[in-house]
């Protein structure tokens, strides 16, 4: 693959400087003991990266700020519910967070949806820095994040973008891991372990990871994950009634023109049930990195494999498109069914360093870098169809402001360097590199019960494509405000203001070709323009007695929206699909509610509701595509310390406002329960987890997949882990 490779070792070159030059500061030559280094470590680990949210929740955010409720939107699920709510797949644990659905693709594919967001504007984190991969380019990539040894997963809804750059102008998620050792251990060492099984999909998974401290400054760490499930049970017919009666009338068509094998075969699609064909999945990951820690400062690096093969369930009467040109009928070959799948590995390495530098205005360096090299095998059959290739590398570093005064916050820099190769019979997106260029600044103002924050961001993006001949240079700035006041020190309100711009990717630029997995035939425009929106979000959030409280409502009205619409024409038997521009105006609202009405010494009884909703609409008239409907989350949890039981109800209603060439979704309503036990009273190292999904076995369809009408959400499920700290 031709590569950047000056670029890197540049960026590179510069990152490792900046590293050099605040390793040689004063702060490291403080003499202090081993033991205060471990305490001070710790202890401004907690102060720097972390803030006590109103309801106790730790998130780690904006470095050098009090509150920054810029951030209004921000969720995160850790500890107990995390593993309650873990899967394979980053998108399918956050779904039932407000605000937030998943692409919900395949059993191996599934990547978050925020606020009606998807793909390009929303950006996936590891630990601040993206992740590297193709899950942006189409629903049926996986995302190259294994949830199942995360420490917490946040997600960024809102003006937050400007954290991470114009690619989450919808949101960002960011999974916290344990790859680059955060602290040293107290203990001589460290295990966290976690097994897993379920009845739905035959899911085996076990995952394990061990810190250990060396000479009080060092820290090792490894883990690992192996993952494994057959294909997925789902209640009743696979196909959706639409799509069966179709079958069932095409069948009717074939037999009267004597073709009786073809009416067989699609029959026997258009009647499968219980199980969805060729949805089953195998990963791996294996991790191993080493932080030094010095002086209340630290420097750690990992490197890591990401490994997963995953069946893509196909449309019946789908074609794929073969290397010699001709089409393979999907529905049935003489040897059975041609399966498709997705093998996909990615080799990564990372680096974070924390530097302390003193009494002056800035307190901190900040160093953050990611380098990732990724390939991405479609299979037809056991024959190679398409080859994805990418390597990139994403770097920022943030000097941050001393605490002390009215005025807090921090500056940095970002700079990110992809490239992109497919290779294949859908290699519908041509070869091309993306190199981006940021800085930024978040600031706090004020100490009383009325705060001003802001942030600004520059982006300069270069987009190319050699073999095309095409070159774009964007420039976007993007900027927020906030006006935050203080009810009471546990409850705050407030309204946020955004302006931000978006350079159009690659896919958008670039594509040009048959894509079986959407079932569309796509083209890009290299001459898009800037995609550009402003912002307004009001808030408030905090604790009211024993009410946990977090609601908010937003409207974002966007100039020059990018969208893939229909053109009605069809080309390679697949219909034609082209990327248009068209302003655009999102509104919405999601909410939490926590009442803890019963607490006492030996029982703690919350009840937990929770709410979403977005319209999204073009200024031609039409609905914005898959958009998730109206949700509402009902629950009662029970706490007696050693044992946690929750019961739990999740609505959601039809889709009938959509977009042409979709179609309406019915409504479902899940419910579920779980209960989680701590065997050893005074130690919840040890916990069993229980859990049922899908109780009464109800189908479900996503509105925001792709997939919607020939993969349904799972049916009833029975799962139980086990999860080890010592």
């Amino acid at each position: 693959m031709l590569y950047h490779t000056a670029s890197l070792r540049r960026s590179l070159a510069a990152s490792l400087s900046l590293i050099a030059v605040a390793a040689a500061t004063p702060a490291l030559a403080q003499d202090q003991s081993a033991e205060q280094e471990v305490e001070t470590t710790a202890a401004e680990d907690d102060l720097h990266n972390r803030r006590i949210d109103t309801d106790g929740t730790i998130i780690v955010s904006a470095e050098g700020l009090r509150q920054f409720d810029l951030l209004a939107g921000t969720s995160v699920i850790d500890g107990e519910e995390l593993d309650q709510n873990m899967d394979g797949q980053l998108g399918e644990v956050l779904t039932s967070l407000p605000g937030v659905t998943a692409t919900g693709f395949a059993p191996g594919a599934s990547r978050p949806i925020l606020r009606g967001f998807s793909g390009e504007r929303v950006k996936v984190l590891v630990d601040g820095i993206g992740a590297i991969d193709v899950s942006n380019t189409s629903a049926d990539h996986a995302v190259s994040i294994d949830p199942l040894t995360a420490e917490s997963i946040e997600v960024l809804r809102g003006p937050a973008v400007l954290l991470y750059g114009s690619q989450a102008i919808g949101g960002a998620v960011n999974v916290i891991d344990k790859r680059i050792p955060r602290r040293v251990p107290a203990e001589d060492f460290h295990i966290d372990a976690l097994v897993r099984a379920d009845t739905v999909s035959d899911l085996r998974e076990g995952g394990a990871s061990l810190d250990v401290p060396i000479g009080g400054s060092f820290v090792f760490h490894v883990d690992g994950v192996y993952r494994e499930t057959d294909d997925l049970e789902v209640p009743g017919f696979v196909l959706s009634d639409d799509l069966r009666a179709d079958l069932l009338a095409d069948a009717a068509e074939e037999e009267a023109e004597g073709e009786f094998e073809e009416a067989e075969e699609l029959r026997e699609a258009a009647n499968a049930e219980g199980t969805i064909f060729n949805s089953g999945t195998e990963t791996w990951a294996a991790n191993g990195g080493f932080a030094f820690f010095k002086n209340g400062s630290s420097l750690g690096v990992s490197v890591g494999v990401y490994d997963t093969f995953y069946g893509v369930p196909i449309l019946p009467g789908a074609h794929h498109h073969e290397e010699d040109g001709d089409d393979a009928d999907l529905g049935a070959e003489e040897e059975g069914p041609e399966t498709v799948s997705i093998g996909l590995r990615q080799y990564r390495a990372d680096m974070r360093g924390d530097i302390l530098l003193g009494d002056g205005f800035f307190e901190r360096l900040k160093i953050r870098a990611g380098y990732s090299d990724y390939t991405h095998t479609e299979f037809e059959g056991d024959e190679v169809g398409t080859v994805f290739d990418v390597q990139g590398i994403e770097a920022r570093a943030e000097l941050v402001q001393n605490t002390g005064g009215v005025l807090r916050g921090s500056v940095g820099t970002q700079i990110y360097i992809r490239d992109f190769q497919a290779e294949g019979a859908e290699a519908y997106v041509a070869p091309n590199s993306t190199q981006q260029l940021s800085f930024f600044t978040l600031q706090e103002y004020g100490n009383g019960p009325l705060q001003l924050e802001g942030s600004l961001r520059f982006e300069n993006t270069d987009v190319k494509s050699t073999p095309l001949g095409i070159e774009r240079d964007f420039s976007a700035f993007s900027g927020a405000a906030g006006l935050v006041y203080e009810l009471t020190p546990s409850f705050r309100t407030g309204i946020n203001l955004s302006r931000v711009a978006r350079a159009p990717s690659a896919e958008e630029l670039f594509s040009e070709g048959p894509h079986i997995a959407t079932q569309q035939f796509e083209i890009g425009d290299p001459d898009l323009t800037l995609e550009k929106a402003w912002g307004v979000e009001v808030f408030a959030r905090g604790s009211l007695g024993p009410v946990d409280l977090s609601v908010a409502a937003y409207r974002q009205w966007f100039d020059d929206f990018i969208y893939l619409s229909g053109t009605g024409a069809e080309e390679d038997d697949l219909p034609v699909f082209v990327y248009l521009q068209e302003d655009a105006t999102y509104t919405g609202f999601e909410g939490q509610l926590a009442w803890n009405f019963i607490d006492t010494d030996g029982l703690d009884v919350t009840a937990d509701l929770r709410a979403s909703y977005i319209d999204a609409e073009l200024d031609n008239g039409f609905n914005v595509p898959r958009i998730p409907p109206l949700s509402l989350l009902g629950a009662l949890e029970a706490d007696t310390g050693n044992l946690t039981l929750r019961g739990e109800v999740e609505w959601f209603d039809d889709q009938t406002e959509i977009s042409p060439f979709e179609t309406e979704t019915d409504g479902f309503t899940f419910v579920n329960a779980s209960a989680v036990w701590r065997p050893l009273a005074d130690d919840p190292t040890l916990a069993v987890t229980l859990k049922a999904e899908n109780i009464f076995d109800q189908t479900g369809r996503r509105h925001s997949s792709f997939t919607k009408e020939f993969v349904p959400l799972p049916g009833r499920n029975i799962s139980v882990s086990v999860r080890l700290s010592i």
